[in-house]
């Protein structure tokens, strides 16, 4: 009876370790997608923005005519489209989708070296990248459940949206201020959530086809915490030109 138990304690110990280096290279797996997103979205954004910016007329085209708003909310199209059509995606097709919505936000993104100086922009992506990092590991290391954080931070999220829309014409400073500083407690609070859902939708039983929708989905998530993060950051600590 005695070595029935030991042996059932040694099963129990070998699957756990098996469940735990699946989660580890499943965590791997999203950090690496979402960190070559943000690292396509940076580089595209650099150099699409020298490119605009060598030649006026082509400045006047891109940010002086509509073709301005169809770069703008073209990543969100790209979101959308993850978000309602990745089950009917192979994991492939869903990766690719992915990549050229790092891309596109690239374009988006171009015009924020127009507004802030080129060493603000760099030291306010590094403060993002602690904060991220600090709050994605301890939503991955936390024992405390976060889920009730949810409707808290979407109803917050909710608000902010809100807010920014109506501050497109009021153009009040304070009111800006204001949406930057409940911006980044509300993406600091959903770095941390997501990365806890991230975490608990891993299953060990899931196919190498469904592990990899779900890596890509758990990616886009982190990807957009960070850079809305960096975005509210910028509008409080960024250096205009």
């Amino acid at each position: 009876m005695a070595q029935f138990d030991r042996q059932n304690v040694r099963s129990q110990t070998g699957s756990a370790a098996m469940i735990d280096e699946g989660l580890r290279s499943y965590m791997l797996k999203v950090y690496n997608y979402m960190s070559i997103g943000l690292g396509i979205t940076g580089v595209v954004a650099f150099f699409f923005n020298q490119w605009v910016m060598s030649d006026p007329a082509i400045a006047q085209i891109v940010y002086g005519s509509p073709l301005k708003w169809v770069i703008m909310l073209a990543p969100l199209a790209f979101v959308l489209v993850l978000s309602f059509g990745i089950n009917k995606m192979s994991a492939a097709t869903a990766q690719l989708t992915f990549w050229a919505f790092a891309t596109v936000m690239g374009l988006s993104l171009a015009s924020i070296f127009l507004i802030y100086t080129g060493t603000s922009i760099a030291r306010v992506f590094f403060i993002t990248a602690a904060t991220f990092g600090a709050m994605s590991l301890y939503g991955y290391t936390t024992k405390r459940d976060l889920t009730n954080w949810g409707s808290f931070l979407f109803m917050g999220l909710i608000g902010v949206i809100i807010a920014m829309v109506v501050n497109i014409f009021m153009q009040s400073s304070a009111l800006a201020f204001g949406i930057s500083v409940v911006g980044v407690l509300v993406f600091v609070g959903l770095t941390a959530y997501d990365t806890q859902k991230i975490k608990e939708e891993y299953l060990e039983t899931d196919g190498h086809e469904i592990m990899g929708k779900k890596a890509i989905m758990g990616a886009l998530r982190l990807y957009l915490d960070f850079i809305n993060l960096f975005l509210m950051l910028l509008r409080l600590f960024g250096n205009r030109n």
